[in-house]
């Protein structure tokens, strides 16, 4: 028989081997996610060269957009659609759910840095058997049995697990944001884009217009000139076979014009009689600069890249979570009420059921689903680098092709000026011959169709001009800026 004495010195020779067991299976257990690691390296926007592209360009540390940029066109009826789409375009209002839902997420991922509480009231009426456990008089008879309690429990968040899977949510939430910002962005480079393609269509259609008023003015002088004898039917004819190719041309526009008044009220989120009222446009360009910190300050100025860092941010500090899934966690939970088998003795003294105390607790053989787990974080985190380092790219490039687009407008301009006075200077010659009797009908024709080709050409330059300035203002960030830090590696 043992003493007292002889006993807590058979139970320390049993404790010792057994916390050394299980200090062994925590550090085993701590260590698996060895051997797992990130592969992608982030971009320097240091490293992208673009000196050399952006050579000769005017440049300028203020040249940033602002984020009213659509304004520089000097068109009222432009603004007033731009706001008019911000305000109703359900892509906004998608945005801003996707938001909510991102938000609505970190909220319930940062509970668990929190106390959890609850309480609980049961009532259970119940007939124990008469050949069971219990004794008379609880056999073969009914009870209620009640129980009120009220629980708590807080988990000890050690290696930052719940902290990381927080801030990670947060990422996400920060990234929804900059996206809604992002999505405000292309819906108003959107609705400029066809605002300039609304301008264009109506700038040929008046081109048109003055043509066949022309023509018809030359078809009645052939006219009278055939009743005159001084021209013949032929010439009457190909008059004549002119007017009609112009009128086709007009009601072609005139669909162009309908289509793209549709877009423009389908984009403000309204049907299409919302279009019937918007005005020919009037949007005017002039000289562009261009910021002379690219590429390093497109980092914080483009809303898809800053959305892309926040994602990477956020991959990463789910990668710290995940590694804390391979920690022991340790909870504390506590439980007070009172229980009885009749309610009339639920409050007596002796019926309280307190309990408390601490749970500890390691995961050691899982068949490899948290290494699995934490290689799928980790591919996550590289898919996203490679995804930031790609649009980084493509941002840079979007700047500078706008830009070798814009020098080319510029070149075709000078080329087009002239070919353009050249050919109105021979049709007015034509024309002149003509009607003074030495010329023929057929020179005027011949030297109308060059004419009317570099005016419509002149017409698409002014809108490409139009076109190629607000996907500039775009590229550059539409007047986004980073204000967070977004500190992904």
């Amino acid at each position: 028989m043992f003493t007292r004495h002889g006993t807590d010195r058979v139970q320390f020779r049993l404790r010792a081997p057994v916390a050394a067991l299980i200090f062994a299976l925590f550090a085993g257990g701590c260590a698996s996610f060895d051997g797992l690691a990130t592969k992608a390296v982030g971009t320097d926007p240091a490293a992208l060269a673009a000196s050399r592209s952006l050579a000769g360009a005017n440049l300028s540390p203020a040249a940033w957009p602002t984020t009213s940029w659509w304004q520089r066109f000097g068109d009222a009826q432009l603004d007033a659609l731009v706001a008019e789409a911000l305000a109703g375009n359900p892509g906004i209002g998608s945005a801003r759910a996707r938001i909510d839902k991102a938000a609505a997420l970190a909220a319930a991922s940062g509970a668990a840095l929190a106390p959890q509480a609850g309480a609980g009231a049961d009532l259970t009426r119940q007939h124990y058997s008469a050949n069971g456990i219990y004794p008379r008089p609880l056999a073969d008879s009914w009870h209620t049995q009640t129980q009120l309690a009220a629980s708590i429990s807080y988990e000890f968040d050690l290696w930052g697990r719940n902290r990381a899977a927080y801030d990670a949510a947060l990422g996400q939430v920060r990234a929804a944001e900059v996206d809604a910002y992002a999505v405000r962005l292309l819906l108003a480079s959107g609705v400029a884009r066809a605002y300039a393609q609304l301008s264009r269509s109506f700038e040929q259609i008046e081109l048109t217009q003055a043509t066949l008023a022309q023509r018809q003015a030359i078809f009645d002088l052939i006219r009278r000139r055939v009743a005159a004898g001084l021209d013949s039917q032929v010439e009457l004819k190909l008059a004549e076979g002119s007017i009609p190719a112009a009128r086709l041309r007009i009601a072609q526009l005139e669909e162009e014009i309908a289509l793209g008044r549709n877009l423009l009220a389908a984009l403000l989120g309204q049907g299409p009689d919302r279009g019937l009222a918007i005005a020919r446009p009037r949007m005017q360009t002039g000289p562009l600069a261009l910021p002379s910190v690219l590429p390093s300050d497109l980092l914080g100025r483009r809303p898809d890249v800053v959305a892309q860092r926040w994602r990477v941010e956020a991959a990463r500090r789910d990668i710290e979570a995940t590694k804390g899934q391979f920690y022991p966690s340790v909870n504390l939970s506590a439980l007070v009420g009172v229980q009885s088998i009749t309610f009339s003795k639920l409050l007596n003294r002796g019926s309280e059921v307190p309990a408390f105390g601490p749970a500890l607790r390691l995961p050691l053989f899982d068949g490899g689903r948290l290494r699995a787990n934490l290689a799928a974080k980790d591919a996550d985190y590289d898919l996203a680098l490679e995804q930031y380092n790609q649009t980084l790219v493509d941002a840079l490039r979007e700047v500078v092709d706008q830009l070798a687009s814009l020098r080319s407008v510029d070149a075709q301009r000078v080329q087009l000026d002239g070919a353009l006075a050249t050919a109105a200077e021979t049709y007015e010659l034509a024309l002149a011959r003509y009607r003074a009797g030495i010329g023929s009908y057929l020179q005027v024709l011949a030297t109308e169709a060059p004419l009317i080709e570099q005016k419509s050409l002149q017409a698409n330059l002014r809108a490409h001009e139009l076109e190629l300035c607000i996907n500039l203002m775009r590229a550059l960030g539409g007047g986004f800026e980073d204000t967070g830090a977004a500190g992904a590696s």
